[in-house]
């Protein structure tokens, strides 16, 4: 039998670790939009609707300290605060990238799919919203 690659384990722990991190609908939209440029707080609150402050707050804080975004403070009244992607950000960006294409051109697929499940499961209730099998999603692709 032929000995493992030394780089490949078989414990998905630290992958999901990581994932769990980056697979959160804040993260994908912060890296994206930081991808052209630093921004300050208040302009990502304002391009990424329905984000309040805290959870931008607390997002922008993991993203820091997990090493993908950088926080600079300008000292002036009020005080300046922006925010840009680490060198290990725009390394993340590209496969974000990639995976939001696929995303959006899969995404008919998708539905369609979810609409013969529950066709075929008419039993199946629906996830809480921002689940996958999110009815109204299913509906429209009837």
């Amino acid at each position: 039998m032929k000995p493992a690659e030394p780089h490949i384990h078989n414990d998905c722990r630290p992958v999901g670790e990581i994932l769990h991190q980056i697979a959160g609908k804040w993260t994908v939209l912060i890296i994206n939009l930081l991808s052209g440029g630093p921004l300050r707080f208040s302009e990502i609150k304002k391009q990424i609707g329905g984000i309040s402050q805290k959870v931008l707050t607390a997002t922008l804080r993991e993203l820091e300290m997990d090493g993908f975004v950088t926080r600079t403070v300008t000292p002036s009244i009020p005080p300046r605060v922006d925010y840009e992607l680490t060198e290990l950000g725009y390394d993340l960006q590209k496969p974000l990238k990639i995976l939001g294409a696929w995303a959006v051109d899969n995404r008919p697929r998708v539905l369609e799919a979810r609409g013969r499940y529950f066709m075929a499961h008419p039993e199946a209730k629906p996830q809480p919203k921002g689940k996958v099998a999110h009815r109204p999603l299913m509906q429209a692709a009837e």
